[in-house]
């Protein structure tokens, strides 16, 4: 039986039109549009806030650039090779890694005695938990300035209660020798950060399956064993982020030495964040502040790469 024309173009306005090879459904196509409409907004501030800025950093790193001055040309290597000439370069360098190396072991070992201390659901370990990470809630700055004010000699009070108790017959200087101004610093930042990286070493520690314990305890194994062969590898992605996080913060410190010490005593607690600034608003050399700056980024990359492969290693093994 003939198919009449008029059920032909019925049928043919019926069935869909067929897709070309090789081209995405429709469907496909508006879920790819929204993801790029949902990721553009942090694209444009990560171009606009982090690569042009660093752009305009390279390019002051290989020019005569002047604060007050602007671009006068292009003076490779010479800004690099000023800052290794700098009577100041090596002396923060090492004094940055030596506080760096100081403040991750010391914080790093409290922030997980906390978390061991208040990781059962006890009663006043929810009180215990708050009061630890009080401090982290306080800006750097603002803790920085209580603690200048602690440590005055003249008008703190922690030198007043040391005297009041016998222990110093004159008022201490906290921040008057190298090696007090370093550990006083250090302990400023392990009060204020020491509860932030509980609360991360807490989430993994209350991660790990109560069954694995009680399996070891099952099998006779004592605390110290269990915490060398349970807790310490699995807990070992919070400690490795602890780590990340705690030794890129030492290397970039800045408010708290600005703050307590300009650098004193003697610019022996001077770090390279702060040569930085030194070069940039003392000596108004941009282009060897911004020379000094890529070398920082370049060494954190490296650090944070190894950290990383280091860690994958561990893994895997």
């Amino acid at each position: 039986m003939p198919v009449r024309v008029a059920d032909r173009a019925t049928a043919e306005h019926l069935t869909p039109p067929r897709r070309r090879a090789g081209t995405p459904p429709p469907r496909w196509r508006s879920r790819k549009a929204k993801g790029l409409a949902y990721a553009a907004p942090t694209a444009v501030f990560v171009a606009v806030f982090f690569l042009l800025p660093l752009l305009l950093v390279g390019q002051m790193s290989l020019s005569d650039w002047p604060l007050l001055g602007g671009d006068r040309g292009v003076n490779a290597p010479e800004n690099y090779t000023d800052i290794t000439d700098g009577t100041l370069f090596w002396p923060a360098i090492r004094f940055t890694l030596l506080y760096t190396v100081i403040v991750t072991v010391v914080l790093l070992a409290l922030a997980l005695l906390l978390a061991l201390l208040v990781q059962e659901s006890r009663p006043g370990a929810g009180f215990f938990r708050t009061v630890y990470f009080l401090p982290g809630a306080l800006g750097l700055a603002s803790a920085s300035l209580l603690f200048w004010g602690l440590y005055s000699p003249t008008t703190g009070p922690l030198s007043r209660i040391l005297e009041g108790f016998g222990l110093v017959d004159d008022p201490v200087s906290f921040l008057g020798s190298p090696t007090s101004a370093l550990w006083s610093t250090v302990f400023l930042i392990v009060w204020k950060f020491a509860g932030f990286y509980m609360l991360i070493l807490l989430v993994g520690l209350q991660r790990i399956p109560h069954e694995v314990y009680e399996a070891a305890r099952t099998d006779g194994a004592s605390r110290p064993q269990i915490f060398r062969s349970i807790t310490l590898p699995l807990l070992r992605p919070s400690l490795a982020l602890c780590l990340l996080l705690c030794v890129t913060g030492s290397l970039l410190a800045f408010d708290q030495f600005f703050i307590l010490t300009k650098g004193g005593p003697d610019n022996s607690t001077v770090t390279v964040v702060q040569l930085i600034y030194r070069e940039a608003f003392q000596r108004l050399n941009l282009g060897t502040a911004a020379a000094l700056s890529i070398l920082v980024l370049a060494a954190l990359l490296l650090l944070n790469a190894l950290q990383f492969r280091g860690l994958r290693r561990a893994d895997e093994s």
